[in-house]
Order: structure tokens, then sequence, then C-alpha cells
């Protein structure tokens, strides 16, 4: 599969949300505002790019060699970690006002199995080429970026709207659009190959 094929299945046929359902928590909790959400998508954007290029150099040059494989889970967790301090702090210092209302959904990102998701993807399915494990990153956190943002922006619009009923408003339509998000999306399965 080339490159760009690669890149564009990770977005749209795999969503990492919804087609794999990893990343849920932050797809709900954060996709209120489109701010928020653009710069959510952005720190994950960040932190899933670097995260597959570590992981997978993790992986391929320490653990490989050293017959170490068994301790990749927790070998993925500390970078990843690592790696969301880093961008924590660089995002306080560059941005104080997105870095406050993202709140405590910033050094979740450290847990977001949409993250490690990636990388262990990555570990099963791109291990022989760091560029196509990065391409794919690109891809997916892409495709979390793209999500989250269209559920922001249909989230702002439903709350504008004054004819939910009562017992849907909040996180059951929010639910119900996520699962129709899915589904729209689950077109795109078939397309590439």
């Amino acid at each position: 599969m080339s490159l760009l094929l690669l890149f564009l299945d990770a977005i749209f046929v795999h969503n990492i949300l919804l087609s794999r359902f990893l990343g849920c928590c932050p797809f709900l909790g954060v996709s209120t505002k489109s701010e928020t959400a653009k710069g959510m998508g952005v720190a994950v954007i960040f932190v899933t790019v670097l995260a597959a290029v570590a992981t997978w150099l993790v992986y391929n040059l320490v653990l490989v060699p050293l017959h170490l494989e068994y301790l990749y889970t927790l070998s993925f967790i500390l970078v990843i970690a690592a790696l969301v301090q880093f961008v924590e702090l660089a995002l306080k210092k560059i941005n104080p006002t997105l870095y406050k209302s993202l709140g405590i959904f910033l050094p979740l990102i450290t847990t977001n199995c949409a993250v490690l998701g990636v990388a262990v993807l990555n570990m099963n399915e791109h291990a022989d080429s760091l560029l196509a494990a990065a391409v794919n990153a690109l891809g997916s956190s892409a495709g979390f970026l793209l999500a989250i943002m269209l559920m922001a922006g249909i989230r702002e619009r439903v709350d504008r709207n004054d004819g939910i009923p009562k017992c849907l408003q909040g996180l059951p339509i929010a639910l119900v659009t996520a699962g129709l998000m899915s589904i729209a999306f689950m077109g795109f399965t078939g397309i590439i190959k």
C-alpha cells in the first residue's frame, strides 16, 4: 500500500475514533466547543506522531534486539507519558488559554487509548518501516482531529436547538450523534484495499 493510501485509510476507512473506537473519552468530553476540540486534536496529532516514531524506535532498536518484546506496553506508556509532559509544558508556555480550556483532558492524553493504540497498531502492522508507522500515526491522528471537529460542530448546533427533548439533551444526544457519525464513516469501508 502506498503511503498516500495508508494516510487516507487511517483517516477515513480505519478512523481511530469512529471505526476502531479508541479515544472516546476525550472525543465526548472535549467536543462541546470547536476551539477546544481543535486544540485537543492538534495536541493529539503532535503527541501521536512523536509517540509513534519514538515507540517504533524503542521497539525495533531496543526491545527486539534484547528479546524484551514482552515489555512493549510498559515502554510505550512511559514514552507517551514523557511526550505528554513535554506537550503540556510547551502548551502552558505558548498558549495558556488553550491550556486552561483543555483542563484535565490534556494530561489524560497519557492514558488516551488512541495514542497507545496507534503505537501498538504500528508495531503489529508497520513494524518494517518507520516512515509507514509515522504516516499511519499522522493519518490516524488527523482522523481523530476530523472526527472531534465534526462532533464539536454538530454539538454546537444541537445545543442551540430548542427542539431536543429534555431526556436526550447533553450526553445522550452526543452518543446518538457519535453512533450516526460512525455509521456514516462505515461508508468508506472497501474503498481502499
